[in-house]
C-alpha cells in the first residue's frame, strides 16, 4: 500500500512544487519512493499547466531538487484520494477544509509549520515568496526542507516502514 501525500499552497506554482521535490527526494535517498506517491496542488486555478516560478526553479535547482509539475487546482476527488493533505498556510487550510464533504476528508489536512522545528521562533508556516525577493524563495526552501524531513520521520514512526 501507498502512502500519498498532496502538498498544497494558493498557486501550485512556489511552495507546493518546491514540497513535492523536497519530500520525492527523501524517499528516493532512502529507497523507499515505491511506498509514496506524491503530489502537489493549489487552491487557486490560475496558474493550471505552469510550471513552477522560474525563480522558484532556480533556487530549487542550486540544491538539487529539479522542478517539472505541472500546476493544477486541488479537485474534489483529492480529498479522498490522499492520505495526507499538507497545508502550506491558514488560508489554504481553511479552502480546503471548505471542500471536504466528510469529517474524515477533513481529518487528513495537516499544516507544513507543524512540522517546522528549526525555525520555529520564526515562522509557523510557510511564507509565499511569489511577492518577495531571492531571500523569500531561500528562506521557503530552509522551511520546506526542515519541515518535510520531520513529516517524513513522523511517517515513518506511524507506519513503520523501513529504510535503508
Amino acid at each position: 500500500m501507498k502512502i500519498k501525500i498532496l502538498f498544497i499552497c494558493l498557486g501550485n506554482i512556489c511552495r507546493s512544487p518546491a514540497a513535492e521535490g523536497v519530500m520525492q527526494r527523501l524517499v528516493e535517498e532512502r529507497g523507499i519512493d515505491n511506498r509514496f506517491e506524491i503530489d502537489s496542488a493549489g487552491t487557486y486555478s490560475g496558474h493550471q499547466g505552469q510550471l513552477p516560478d522560474p525563480r522558484m526553479r532556480r533556487h530549487a535547482s542550486r540544491r538539487g531538487y529539479n522542478l517539472t509539475h505541472r500546476a493544477r487546482p486541488i479537485t474534489m476527488s483529492d480529498l479522498d484520494y490522499f492520505d495526507i493533505i499538507v497545508a502550506m498556510d491558514e488560508s489554504n487550510r481553511r479552502t480546503i477544509a471548505r471542500m471536504c464533504a466528510t469529517l474524515e476528508q477533513e481529518k487528513k489536512i495537516v499544516m507544513m509549520g507543524d512540522y517546522i522545528v528549526k525555525l520555529r521562533a520564526h515562522y509557523d508556516y510557510v511564507p509565499d515568496p511569489y511577492y518577495e525577493g531571492a531571500e523569500g524563495f531561500e528562506i521557503a526552501l530552509d522551511l520546506l526542507e526542515d519541515a518535510c524531513k520531520n513529516l517524513f520521520d513522523d511517517i515513518i514512526k506511524q507506519t513503520k516502514i523501513t529504510t535503508i
